[in-house]
């Protein structure tokens, strides 16, 4: 093929005579390059270098305006416009690529080594792989391209169709031109589409265009990714097409001027070219758009299935049995079953709680306000409101609201219109012909209404619950998606089951308006076999209930709060906040303090739930809060305080690196939203591998992060989820409730207690059927100056070990207690020079921050030792200089006493009797006379000591020394 494909005019300097004169066959046309006038020139090319001479002269071309219609081709030798034959087709002004048994001419394909640490990896495979009707990408972790170049004349575009159906691959289309350059209108995230082909159109400029459709896995599971598949890739735009395209088999063009092939009905085949189609024989069949019949194997009970008609006047509906559609089984083949006989009369089930029967024995809603349990309706009586929503138990027909489909495994849109029928007690998965093919059932609703009370309230995250009773039975590997979203097209995977699994119930809380469609796919076998093996495996229904829907039906009434007043679009509201219903009565009654009001039941005192330890309620009583604050008693008496404010901004934390068996590197990232008031940021986790930007928010999220190369994005967020919606407590024991945080998970040294903040998660998967729950562990470490550290448990290195219970230690400064005056202590330092200096200091170990500070240093008068010796000395000279004249005043007086008590014995012994007369008329009694100066001579101080200490005569008396008036001493015995 050729189109738009320009080449400079050759300069032949000499042709080689030896050379055999070309024909037609030997050379082939094609245009130059446009001049600046718009005119070119047609030239003839050999199709084979220097194998023929000469070649036509060229000749002026039509201008580069020039373009063909659609179903034409230009004749290069005529330069004319022409239509296509019968059996071909062209887009005129376009080519399209609808078949992929090979790569086309003019695309590239090639898979290079993205960022996987220091594992090497080898993409040189990793290719996209053309499958016939469909060219499918690479799905390891090698970054796979496929390219188209195209010049266009004129504004063009190009459209494709793709199957997205797994986020685990990064998925992106883009243009640039010859320059390489892109704008972001030319780019685009592909939106996954689950398990249904979707469009997409981009407008393209004039000139060179490169078109980019890039993949890039990132399962870091066991479970093997499912490629990206491309088809009927389009590109409008260009000048001309210079031939035209053959129809590819099973399809045909009857008529010249074609610009599209139409697909052979079913039953019939085409071969390529083909300008009808052939009918195939009676024993064998084919499917819509086959290039060959089948021989039509023998019926057996898995073609055919039961289902019931709608009830009659007389409220019976008959059993009937039928062949699945299309039908391809024989019942006439050897060993073909036939069809069991229908008509079987059975009574009709009742109808959905919401609904009754008419006279037609069809099931009607209950009006506005009326209330049913499936017989006959009922006004809600005064005082009362009814409970909306739907609730399907009885499948004598498929719910309105409810379709049922089938995709194929191949990935191509199956004729099959028989995925699930109703059989009275539930609804079922009828036997197939494909194991591979997804027998789709989806539920869509127009949107949810919450009570005027709880609509107020933005903490409470509950929009409605979907609840719904579910059995598998399975001999190989079937496996049961349940899905949520937008629409079919557009919705995420929620939960799956594999095997056989045991009647059980699965509740799904919705949380976005946005979520109004569900759909449960069920899959026999993940391989392609040639035989259908797996017919009679089988996924149930039993019931689906789901609450708060716009337009819903009620199964029973409640009672209004006494003192309600009217809602909109409602007879009666519940309780105001923090207050329960009596059953039956209408009567509210406050809950305990500090408690919240569940969601989902207002009804009874068990709607009142307690806040945990160190929590308190919102002014909704809908949820239980933390402030960040904290106040410890401990044994010792005293209190500690703590802060966590600094703490309440969302915190990132990622694990260690971990790689894939190929090499992929990736982290485990967590998104922290520790505590905070009603008006706190939360945490949130995003998937940005698909244009759909998944996001959710909580205290706690965590997502896959893997480092990338792809154009304009450094990291790849994938598989977000809420490990914790609802803060439970914050205490220092290791458990509360139900959740534990095991103190082996991080062995401490410290004795100061770690401060525990525990969460909930509110989804419950087939694994963690109690939902997810989340510890962090706040521990006091004043050495962590910058970033904090948050590691997980040593022996569970994505801070999970079953998934479901996962821990967090939170290292920070901020994590202490607030420092008091207990934690620091006084040192008075040295008096020098009359001044001494005391200081502050904090007690070793250091264990807290913030709080108060460290007084400053204060500076006071004192006195040096060397005054206080001399000080000392001097008194201690003074003490004793007084003890030495006090000694010696009593000793003179008591030697003044001895003397006159001399005298008086002296006289005493004169006369008998009488007292003794004084010895002179000058001294008077009681006088210090001059005998109190026993000497007037100069002596030694040592002589007088000597002369008061003679011996006494031999009398008896002392020698006293005595003085005359002549000043003469005498001596008297």
């Amino acid at each position: 093929m050729f189109f738009n494909h320009f080449i400079p005019l050759p300069v032949c300097s000499h042709w080689n005579t030896g050379f055999l004169k070309c024909f037609e066959s030997d050379y082939h046309f094609e245009y130059t390059e446009c001049d600046v006038l718009g005119s070119r020139w047609r030239v003839a090319v050999p199709n084979k270098p220097n194998t023929c001479t000469s070649l036509p002269d060229p000749v002026k071309g039509t201008q580069c305006t020039f373009s063909c219609s659609t179903g034409e081709f230009l004749d290069m030798k005529a330069q004319e416009c022409q239509k296509c034959a019968a059996g071909t087709y062209s887009l005129g002004s376009g080519v399209a690529f609808d078949e992929w048994d090979s790569l086309p001419p003019g695309f590239v394909t090639h898979g290079i080594n993205m960022d996987a640490g220091d594992i090497y990896m080898n993409c040189s495979n990793s290719t996209w792989t053309p499958r016939g009707d469909f060219i499918a990408s690479n799905t390891d972790e090698c970054t796979s391209t496929l390219t188209y170049a195209v010049n266009l004349k004129k504004p063009g575009s190009v459209s494709f169709q793709y199957l997205y159906p797994d986020s685990s691959i990064f998925f992106e289309f883009y243009v640039q031109n010859d320059q390489c350059q892109s704008s972001e209108e030319q780019s685009s995230w592909m939106r996954s589409t689950e398990n249904d082909w979707g469009s997409h159109y981009v407008q393209l400029s004039r000139g060179n265009n490169v078109l980019y459709w890039r993949t890039t896995g990132f399962s870091i599971n066991s479970n093997s990714a499912k490629p990206v598949l491309l088809r009927n890739i389009g590109i409008a735009g260009v000048a001309y097409t210079s031939e035209c395209f053959p129809c590819k088999a099973g399809t045909y063009s009857a008529e010249p001027g074609a610009s599209r092939c139409a697909p052979c009905p079913a039953n019939s085949y085409s071969h390529k070219g083909a300008t009808a189609c052939q009918e195939c024989d009676k024993d064998k069949y084919s499917g819509i758009g086959s290039g060959e019949c089948l021989t039509r194997p023998p019926c057996k009970e898995s073609d055919y299935f039961y289902t019931h008609t709608p009830c009659d006047s007389n409220r019976t509906t008959q059993l009937m049995y039928k062949w699945i559609e299309p039908k391809i089984c024989s019942e006439m083949a050897k060993g073909g079953v036939q069809l069991p006989a229908s008509g079987q009369m059975e009574t009709c089930p009742p109808c959905n709680p919401g609904f009754f029967m008419n006279n037609a024995s069809v099931c009607q809603p209950c009006p506005h306000g009326f209330y049913s349990n499936g017989t006959v309706c009922s006004e809600c009586s005064a005082g009362t409101e009814p409970v909306v929503g739907f609730e399907y138990k009885w499948w004598n027909r498929m719910p309105s609201n409810m379709r049922s489909s089938v995709y194929s495994s191949d990935y191509s849109d199956s004729e099959r219109t028989t995925a699930w029928e109703v059989a009275g007690e539930y609804v079922y998965t009828t036997p197939g012909d494909m194991d591979t093919g997804y027998m789709m059932l989806t539920l869509t609703v127009p949107g949810y209404r919450l009570p005027d009370t709880i609509t107020k309230d933005e903490a409470n995250r509950e929009l409605s619950r979907i609840t719904f009773v579910f059995e598998t039975k399975c001999t190989a590997s079937c496996i049961l998606l349940f899905m949520a979203g937008l629409s079919e097209r557009n919705n995420v995977k929620v939960e799956s089951w594999q095997g056989t699994n045991g009647k059980q119930s699965y509740s799904y809380i919705i949380k976005s308006n946005s979520t109004v469609s569900f759909t449960w796919a069920f899959q026999r076998h993940g391989i392609q076999t040639t035989e259908n093996q797996y017919s009679s495996d089988f996924a149930k229904i039993y019931s689906v209930g789901i609450t708060n829907v716009i337009g819903g039906v009620a199964s029973k009434c409640r009672h209004c709060a006494l003192g309600s007043v009217q809602g909109q679009g409602s007879t009666c509201v519940p309780c105001q906040s923090g207050h329960y219903m009596l059953e039956g009565t209408g009567v509210c009654k406050a809950c305990p303090p500090n408690s919240i009001i569940r969601a989902e039941q207002q009804v009874g005192p068990e709607a009142c739930v307690r806040c945990g330890p160190n929590t308190h309620i919102n002014k909704a009583h809908s949820t239980c809060l933390s402030d960040c604050k904290l106040a410890l008693a401990q044994r010792d008496g005293e209190t500690l305080h703590y802060d966590f404010s600094h703490l309440s901004n969302v915190t990132i934390a990622q694990t260690s690196p971990r790689f894939t068996s190929r090499g992929l590197k990736y982290f485990q990232q967590f998104s922290i939203a520790l505590c905070g008031g009603e008006g706190r940021v939360m945490a949130k986790c995003v998937d940005n591998i698909t244009e759909s930007r998944k996001e959710l928010s909580g205290y706690v999220c965590q997502s896959t992060i893997i480092p990338s190369d792809v154009r304009g994005q450094t990291v790849v967020s994938s598989q977000p989820f809420s490990i914790g919606d609802a803060l439970i407590g914050v205490t220092t024991e290791s458990t509360l409730g139900d959740i534990s945080s095991p103190e082996s998970n991080f062995p401490k040294e410290s004795t100061l207690p770690d401060v525990i903040f525990y969460y909930r998660g509110s989804e419950t998967t087939q694994a963690c059927r109690k939902g997810r729950s989340t510890t962090i562990r706040l521990r006091c470490d004043p050495s962590v100056a910058g970033n904090d550290l948050i590691s997980v448990p040593s022996q569970c290195s994505e801070g999970t070990c079953d998934g479901c219970s996962f821990h967090l230690l939170w290292h920070s400064r901020h994590a202490c207690p607030l420092c008091s005056e207990r934690h620091y202590k006084k040192i008075e330092g040295a008096c020098i020079q009359g001044i001494m200096r005391t200081t502050y200091v904090w007690q070793e170990p250091l264990q807290c921050f913030g709080g108060v500070t460290l007084p400053p240093q204060t500076v006071s008068a004192c006195v040096t030792l060397d005054f206080w010796l001399k000080f000392g000395v001097s008194i201690g000279t003074t003490l004793a200089l007084l003890l030495i004249g006090i000694s010696c005043y009593f000793w003179k007086r008591t030697r003044k006493l001895e003397y006159k008590y001399s005298k008086l014995i002296m006289t005493a012994g004169e006369k008998e009797c009488e007292l003794p007369a004084a010895d002179s008329c000058a001294i008077m009694e009681g006088e210090d006379a001059e005998d109190d100066l026993i000497y007037l001579t100069k002596k030694s101080f040592f002589g007088k000591i000597k002369s008061f200490s003679r011996e006494r005569t031999s009398d008896g008396f002392d020698t006293v020394p005595l003085k005359s008036s002549s000043g003469i001493e005498m001596e008297m015995s």
